[in-house]
């Protein structure tokens, strides 16, 4: 089962297998309350299950409960958060 946690001394989500880290979602925190979403990666060998995205939600469930506004520079994450209503309070644009 793949454990998804958030990991903010890292600045990023990590998807885990058992103790392997098999994914990431990171971001940077330079501008104070906004995160800048730059990287989603998984290995390919978990691909299409869904794991990206959850590693996207994942960093928005935590800026969300922080009052955090984000600027996705990741393709991945900026097309996730654009497509779902539900996040476009978090948007912020430079």
């Amino acid at each position: 089962m793949i454990k998804i946690q958030f990991e903010p001394e890292k600045h990023r989500s990590a998807a885990y297998d058992q103790e392997k880290c098999i994914g990431e979602c990171t971001y940077t925190t330079g501008i104070p309350d906004e995160w800048n979403i730059n990287h989603t990666f998984v290995d390919s060998t978990y691909g299409g299950q869904g794991i990206a995205g959850q590693l996207v939600d994942r960093i928005v469930s935590e800026a969300r409960n922080r009052h955090i506004l984000l600027y996705p520079t990741c393709s991945y994450a900026k097309k996730r958060i654009e497509a779902n209503p539900d996040h476009q309070e978090l948007l912020t644009t430079h």
